[in-house]
């Protein structure tokens, strides 16, 4: 007759269990770990895309704007690489022909990509008018908390285009290659210096920007005759729009136009955030801002149309999967009660929102957003 066998002593993970069984705080620990769990949702930045490393940077080098783009190897840290690479760069510098500028490294970032877009239209409007309300805008917005960058999309910027009469410039005696050489020296401010008085100094600078076509009309473009010769008197200038690059219209479907013009010129602005900011709570500022703008930076006949809201999308993708996940802990729990009964169907119940409310509370302490991909995970 064989001797029973001895029951083996219990592992790491059966010891653990043992002791909260008996324990009075287990109850307390499952509370406060679904209150934390609770919290962690409520403070954790939700964001349409994950905080993903691009491995990749673009160099620039001017005059002529040439680019570079540089991709780093997988799994490479890239503040490191980006050292590296300036060291690189600056240490062939005596490669650089003259004229062309230092290189300038630009890191790319997923923050990069914008999570709102506002249109601007108009049919009242052209596109440079446009375009200038866009830039107003652009710097209030600025000033908005978690805001890094606002581009302004399509319109046409302001040009100061100088316009030469040949005939003019022959009998002044004025060459035009030497025009473009003398307005780049006459657009320039530079420091002189500084002086001091009692207990405060004084920086001096010289020159100035040329700011409309008056200041660019008073440059003396040479001497003729013992009088100096005037940019304008030999030259027109125009102060208006630049030449169309690009065309940007907005448009919309008959239903929603309501009799309304089918397309007008349009101009948007982009707006990206700060890392690891909430993409909701910025959106949101960002809106709250332009609508007190409007009626002073905004007119009454422009018309401003969303027509990207990540903040908006990242709420609704993140309470979707939520309440995904609720159902499925529902839908698991009565399934186990009516397969196994209703004790084991309680463990199930209490077992998968801890553990789900604990991973939340790690998200939180270690940096993580609340997206797509963590929640997926």
């Amino acid at each position: 007759m064989n001797a029973p066998v001895p029951p083996r002593p219990p592992g790491i993970a059966g010891r653990i269990a043992s002791a909260f069984i008996g324990s009075r705080l287990t109850p307390l620990v499952v509370i406060a770990s679904v209150l934390l769990g609770i919290g962690a949702v409520l403070l954790l930045p939700r964001e349409e895309e994950p905080q993903i490393v691009v491995p990749m940077v673009d160099v620039f080098v001017q005059p002529g704007q040439s680019m570079a783009i540089i991709r780093f190897k997988v799994g490479e840290d890239e503040e490191k690489s980006i050292v590296r690479l300036n060291q690189k760069l600056y240490a062939n510098l005596d490669l650089v022909p003259p004229g062309a500028t230092p290189p300038l490294v630009k890191p790319r970032s997923i923050d990069d990509v914008p999570i709102l877009a506002l249109t601007l239209s108009s049919g009242r409007h052209d596109p440079f008018t446009l375009r200038r309300i866009a830039s107003q805008l652009q710097d209030q917005i600025k000033t908005v908390p978690d805001v890094s960058e606002v581009k302004v999309i399509g319109g046409q910027r302001r040009q100061l285009r100088v316009i030469l009469d040949p005939v003019r410039m022959a009998a002044r005696g004025v060459a035009p290659a030497f025009l473009a050489q003398l307005l780049g020296q006459a657009n320039r401010q530079l420091q002189a210096g500084s002086f001091a008085s009692g207990n405060r100094e004084f920086l001096v600078s010289t020159g100035g920007f040329l700011r409309n076509a008056d200041d660019v009309g008073g440059v003396v473009a040479g001497v003729s005759g013992g009088r100096p010769v005037y940019l304008r008197d030999v030259a027109r200038i125009v102060d208006g729009p630049e030449e169309p690059a690009d065309y940007v219209f907005f448009g919309l479907g008959a239903a929603a136009r309501a009799g309304g013009p089918a397309v007008s010129p349009a101009v948007t602005l982009s707006i990206a955030k700060r890392k690891g900011t909430n993409a909701i709570d910025v959106a949101d500022k960002v809106l709250a801002k332009v609508e007190g703008l409007r009626g002073t930076f905004l007119p009454g006949d422009v018309t401003l149309t969303v027509t990207r809201n990540y903040g908006e999308t990242a709420a609704e993708k993140s309470n979707e999967l939520l309440l995904h996940m609720l159902i499925a802990v529902i839908s698991v729990s009565v399934l186990i009660w009516i397969t196994l009964g209703l004790r084991e169907a309680g463990i199930v119940a209490t077992a998968i929102p801890v553990t789900l409310a604990l991973t939340l509370t790690v998200f939180y302490l270690t940096g993580y957003t609340l997206n797509r991909v963590t929640l997926f995970a």
